[in-house]
């Protein structure tokens, strides 16, 4: 009889911690889904901060070819443009080595709050730049700069102890070399910074085809520009389909 009950005290054991197993991964499916749901950036809920992208600075960005990183730095502002999404652009010590903002950052995006820094490494250390932050009243804040390690990693530090979603746009920032590179967005990720590209950014964005601006067609505009691969696809499609 004892025997029996021992059994059954152990099947009572069993059964509960399967039970509690269950329950407890259907809630974080359940907690999973609903992360990715409010999680997804958008125009109406996101600014991007560009920071430091300075001709003096894009000399120390080997971690990437440094046409294919420019390349990738306007694509990103290029997006921002194309989906509204408010911008700030930031520089530090631009009289020295540092050099100006890059021209085409400018030319793009010439009516975008713009915060020169006078001294400060860390911009989250300039209050006219969290200011800006502040005053556009967005939580998820989209990161890009030179160098990764120290002009994107610090602010991107400081943010996430404000309280701020960050995402790290890897491919808009740049620095010294890859190992560099690993162990700054391994600190950012640890710290709890999400990491992401300037393609992924703008697919987000545009969340289906069928959407403005102009029913994708801005957006295929936009990779064709700026991803060569993705112009010809569209070429050969073209051609193909007899509409060339």
């Amino acid at each position: 009889m004892k025997g029996v009950n021992k059994f059954n005290l152990g099947l009572a054991v069993m059964l509960a911690l399967w039970l509690a197993a269950n329950c407890q991964g259907s809630e974080q499916r359940s907690f999973a889904k609903q992360q990715v749901k409010e999680n997804r950036i958008s125009a109406n809920n996101s600014v991007l901060l560009l920071l430091d992208h300075q001709t003096g600075l894009f000399q120390l960005v080997k971690d990437d070819d440094v046409y294919s990183f420019k390349n990738n730095v306007l694509a990103l502002a290029a997006t921002a443009k194309l989906y509204g999404m408010p911008t700030i652009l930031t520089t530090s010590l631009e009289q020295g080595p540092n050099g100006p903002l890059l021209p085409e950052l400018r030319a793009m995006l010439p009516n975008t709050t713009f915060i020169p820094r006078p001294g400060e490494i860390n911009a989250w250390d300039n209050t006219d730049f969290v200011n800006a932050v502040k005053a556009t009243g967005r939580k998820k804040l989209l990161l890009a700069g030179i160098v990764t390690d120290v002009c994107v990693l610090f602010p991107t530090l400081s943010a996430l102890a404000e309280g701020y979603e960050v995402y790290v746009v890897v491919d808009a920032s740049g620095t010294f070399n890859e190992a560099v590179r690993d162990a700054a967005l391994g600190r950012a990720q640890q710290a709890g910074a999400v990491l992401i590209n300037w393609f992924a950014v703008a697919c987000e964005l545009q969340k289906d085809w069928r959407l403005p601006p102009r029913a994708g067609a801005g957006l295929a505009e936009l990779l064709a520009g700026y991803l060569p691969q993705y112009g010809n696809l569209i070429s050969s499609h073209t051609a193909a389909s007899g509409s060339a």
